[in-house]
């Protein structure tokens, strides 16, 4: 039997609060052939996770032992070589990770700078649209997405294609609209002082948002963690998980318009991240596209713009791949 070489790769990798994914990206066809998800939780830091996807790739005896480079999505501000990971007691060092994978060049990004990179690639399949509106040819795009933290980023038309530009726009305050919503925050704000969106659309949002709904009540949570509350909410089991599920889709909405209407997105508006694709049903029938249009005088504006749920899996992997592809032309 004739001896194969191992085939050279690049490393991508999407490294947020709870999970670290990493992928395998064939050098000669840009196709990712590898995936391994790792939970933060069960690892100490960041390197170790990156060795232990080492330990699996030459398990396989398929790919060479160091990729030729590496582009690792992080949940935080990309704005030096060395930094510390927003919702997690992680750090992140280039120059460890270069190192440790045979001296190569690691590019640091930001985990939904990733997404938006890959935004540009996606399918009909890969989005659900929840009510009416057509993209603009050349016009902005904004991606948001609740997960373990609050990620947004913005595509800007630059000639035939689009710069991505991140930032952090899950940490903007949060801007109640109706009396209830005032409520929960005057309790968020005599718990944390200053309250961003993020503290209410991300999975520990959820809970702060029960939490805060069960004490204006009168009651006693009984829930402790986002998945009980999620779980009591789509069972029918808990009148007030359901009502800070629907809360969790008016803010959203809300944030998704604000956003719209600031950076003039007539391109359209994603929203990724691990928890409306999961709940698909309830976001389609909740108030999540009417809080997005409610700006008054300029609903009209934002009726015609498509608001998409991204249901591709491992977006921060693709759009990784992508702009190692970019930095290689």
């Amino acid at each position: 039997m004739k001896h194969l070489t191992p085939g050279r790769w690049n490393l991508v990798a999407d490294v947020g609060g709870t999970n670290a994914r990493f992928g395998v990206e064939d050098y000669a066809s840009s196709e990712i052939r590898v995936v391994r998800h790792y939970s933060v939780a069960e690892h100490s830091n960041l390197n170790e996770a990156v060795l232990h996807f080492l330990d699996d790739i030459n398990d396989l005896e398929v790919w060479s032992e160091f990729p030729e480079a590496a582009c690792v999505a992080v949940a935080c501000a990309v704005e030096s070589d060395v930094l510390q990971f927003t919702n997690s007691p992680w750090t992140v060092n280039a120059n460890e990770l270069a190192a440790i994978l045979g001296d190569i060049k690691v590019e640091l990004i930001n985990d939904f700078a990733a997404v938006g990179y890959a935004v540009g690639d996606l399918k009909p399949q890969d989005w659900h649209q929840l009510g009416p509106g057509s993209p603009q040819p050349g016009r902005p795009i904004v991606v948001l997405g609740p997960g373990t933290g609050l990620g947004v980023c913005t595509l800007v038309p630059i000639g035939s294609g689009y710069q991505v530009i991140e930032g952090e726009g899950g940490h903007v305050d949060f801007a109640p609209v109706d009396s209830q919503e005032l409520e929960v925050l005057r309790l968020l704000t005599s718990r944390f002082g200053r309250v961003s969106v993020e503290r209410l659309l991300s999975g520990e949002g959820i809970l702060n948002i029960y939490q805060a709904l069960t004490s204006l009540a009168g009651g006693e949570a009984q829930h402790t963690s986002p998945s009980e509350v999620t779980a009591a909410a789509m069972a029918g089991s808990d009148s007030l998980a359901l009502e800070a599920m629907e809360m969790f889709a008016r803010v959203l909405g809300g944030a998704a318009g604000n956003l719209a209407l600031t950076l003039g997105a007539k391109g359209g508006v994603y929203i990724a991240g691990g928890i409306v694709p999961r709940f698909l049903a309830f976001f389609e029938n909740s108030d999540l596209r009417h809080r997005f249009e409610s700006k008054g005088r300029f609903r009209s504006y934002l009726a015609d713009i498509p608001l998409r749920v991204i249901v591709k899996n491992d977006m921060g992997l693709a759009g990784a791949a992508r702009r190692l592809d970019l930095a290689e032309r």
